[in-house]
């Protein structure tokens, strides 16, 4: 391909509404354009690397058993009415009637259509295991979209579905997805970690997210430094140390905190520590009201709540909210005596002797103990894990570090199944429900996320693998016929060896042309200049490392043919 026949219309300038790396350097390299708010168009190199993942994607897909296939974007209602999900997956789910008022939706993820169909394909035993996949257009009513292609309302996305006849064949169609997961992110060239991770809206009884490690991702990852423990912060459990307490229960007393309301503040008047005192947070769960205790030092997991009460909507409640409920105002309010539902995390029930809210303004309660003073409904794991906490798995030290999700598989079980009545008829002849797993990777993120990790301050730097081309030509001699001749025959030379190549053959100055091709992250730089009348040689420049080597046009296209064989050989090797 030719620069002066490519639409590459790179920028000088970062737009403003460019907030990380990835979308401020594909927005100037001309890979990507803004329609709307998380909505881009991809213009012909970012569409070259999208399609780059899509094929890796697809070859390892395939190599794993799976059958690509493809689903319509809409969805009719009746679908999602059935599994329950279209009045639970909230305000992400582009709802719509057409021109006959049938309500439908465009379709963030396929698990209704997938099962829809197995239900009347799918019959026997014989015909599973079974796992259908597809690479589509995606749509997710973002109420922020952000960050270019990390966070958009329209994205390209990988969906594949298993089928099984049991439990135990279904986690090794997990297992199946999991490594072949590995292989993609490996082959992409991404440092990657797959992390122990909460289902959500899509359900199931484990899942695992693959995230890359980048400085700006949106999630914040617990690792464990002396084993293989990955957790998203929502779904890493915290294990308790053996309490051993033998201190006798104190007899109960309100002390006056005359303004008090915040931790920080009652602590200091009091001359407690923050581990000494309970916190009682309210929260609007379903519409319900529901009181969350933890330490004082500690802050809720809302996901982990979430699950605990089984809830689809959960959100802070207002301060009006929380009189509205209790009678007391915020700040004040404690388990003592309380009149809405109350749940507990497991440190609270081994805390012994704790100041409360006094459920009166400018009040609170010392020497509260759970069991003699107040009951709760639940006792469970709702806090967030810190980095002084053991590794759940090994005991040892934890480190945080941000990630970016770019892949999750889940394995589902019966849900989805059971609520559509999809069932195949077993080797005994007895009708069973589906065993099903899902797995997810956003091709478009991964492309996003490959920049935010490989790139400097002069532009991206491709992984080969994902490099729209793999090198550049830049012709410095347009109106020289010996240096014109001799880029245009390299040029041709690198088409017929089957190598991807984009020759820069711009009337521009030199700077300009090595600025973009730095820009773009384009593996390999050739150039023909000066150089080549003087020598007969050519310069070649790796944009990873800045190696600079001279050598003939013909050594030139046999030696980075080679490297780059050899280079797309071992990933795929991986």
């Amino acid at each position: 391909m030719r620069y002066s026949q490519t639409l590459l219309p790179t920028l000088k300038e970062t737009p403003a509404e460019a907030e990380v790396v990835s979308h401020r350097l594909m927005l100037r390299a001309g890979f990507i354009r803004k329609l709307t708010a998380g909505i881009y168009s991809y213009l012909p190199l970012g569409l070259k690397a999208i399609r780059k993942v899509e094929n890796i994607v697809r070859e390892e897909m395939n190599l794993a058993g799976a059958q690509e296939m493809l689903m319509p974007m809409v969805q009719p209602a009746d679908l999602w009415v059935e599994t329950g999900r279209y009045a639970k997956y909230g305000p992400e789910l582009l709802r719509f009637h057409d021109r006959h008022n049938r309500e439908s939706c465009l379709g963030p993820t396929h698990e209704e259509v997938i099962t829809d169909i197995a239900r009347k394909e799918l019959h026997s035993y014989r015909d599973l295991p079974i796992n259908l996949y597809q690479i589509q257009t995606k749509f997710r009513d973002e109420i922020r979209p952000r960050f270019g292609l990390m966070r958009g309302r329209e994205f390209v996305m990988k969906d594949a579905y298993s089928f099984d006849v049991s439990d135990e064949a279904a986690s090794e169609s997990y297992r199946k997805m999991y490594e072949a997961y590995k292989r993609i992110f490996s082959r992409c060239g991404l440092e990657f970690r797959a992390v122990q991770a909460d289902s959500g809206a899509i359900g199931g009884s484990f899942s695992h997210e693959f995230m890359v490690l980048a400085d700006t991702g949106e999630d914040t990852i617990v690792v464990c430094k002396d084993c293989e423990f990955a957790a998203n912060m929502e779904k890493a459990a915290v294990v308790m140390q053996e309490a051993g307490d033998t201190t006798p229960l104190a007899e109960l007393e309100k002390v006056e905190t005359p303004g008090k309301r915040k931790v920080k503040t009652v602590c200091e008047y009091l001359g407690i520590d923050s581990t000494e005192l309970v916190k009682t947070l309210v929260f609007k769960a379903d519409g319900d009201t529901v009181a969350a205790l933890v330490r004082g030092d500690r802050e809720i997991e809302e996901v982990k709540l979430k699950n605990l009460l089984g809830v689809a909507d959960l959100e802070m409640a207002e301060d009006k909210e929380v009189f509205d409920a209790t009678g007391v105002p915020t700040g004040y309010l404690g388990p003592v005596g309380i009149s809405v539902k109350v749940v507990a995390d497991q440190e609270v029930a081994a805390m012994k002797n704790f100041y409360v809210g006094g459920n009166e303004k400018n009040y609170h309660m010392k020497n509260v103990n759970l069991g003699r003073d107040f009951e709760v409904e639940a006792i469970a794991d709702l806090r967030q894990i810190t980095t002084s906490d053991p590794c759940p798995e090994c005991g040892g030290q934890l480190a945080t570090t941000e990630g970016i999700e770019v892949g999750h598989v889940f394995k589902l079980g019966t849900g989805y199944s059971e609520s559509m009545n999809a069932t195949f008829q077993d080797s005994d002849g007895q009708e069973k429900h589906f065993v099903m797993g899902c797995y997810g990777i956003g091709v478009t993120r991964v492309v996003a996320a490959a920049i935010e990790q490989n790139h400097d301050e002069n532009g991206i730097i491709f992984p080969l693998p994902l490099a729209p081309y793999s090198v550049v030509i830049v012709n410095l001699g347009l109106s020289d016929a010996e240096i014109n001749g001799a880029a245009e025959k390299l040029y041709a030379d690198f088409q017929e060896a089957g190598v991807e190549v984009i020759i820069d053959d711009r009337d521009e100055r030199p700077g300009f042309k090595f600025k973009d091709a730095d820009l773009l992250g384009i593996p390999y730089r050739v150039t023909v200049g000066k150089g080549y009348k003087e020598s007969g040689k050519v310069e070649i420049k790796k944009r990873k490392d800045g190696v600079v080597e001279e050598m003939t046009p013909e050594d030139a296209l046999n030696t980075l043919q080679e490297r780059i064989q050899l280079e797309l050989n071992e990933s795929r090797n991986i």
